[in-house]
């Protein structure tokens, strides 16, 4: 991955925390529980992190090939578990989706961390 390509997913990644922070300490009102919910149901109530990672990849349209291809090569060290098999294409957003949830929920984590005082 070129450097610029590296700032742009940094950046990308940084937004999204930023926002995803900031919206589940707000439905779960504070950081504390906000950190238990995402570590205990990150589907749950208040979290919804699929919904969430939907909507990042439709904001900054990355819900195609090349989006996930941009995704996936920004994460290419990380693993993931096998999928089922499908289309092409489908295949590349579900592995992009499951990879930038996963990293997302760890940088959440660190940022709610040290909001509550924990990190």
């Amino acid at each position: 991955m070129e450097a610029y390509q590296r700032q742009q997913f940094d950046l990308l990644l940084m937004m999204a925390v930023e926002r995803f922070v900031e919206r589940i300490v707000e439905r779960c009102a504070g950081a504390e529980t906000a950190l238990d919910r995402l570590r205990t149901n990150p589907q749950g109530e208040g979290v919804w992190l699929d919904r969430f990672v939907t909507a990042v990849f439709q904001d900054f349209l990355l819900d195609n090939p090349a989006g996930a291809c941009f995704v996936l090569q920004a994460l290419s060290s990380r693993s993931l578990p096998a999928l089922p098999a499908g289309k092409i294409a489908e295949t590349l957003q579900t592995m992009a989706r499951q990879a930038f949830a996963e990293v997302l929920v760890l940088r959440s984590e660190e940022a709610l961390e040290q909001m509550t005082g924990y990190g």
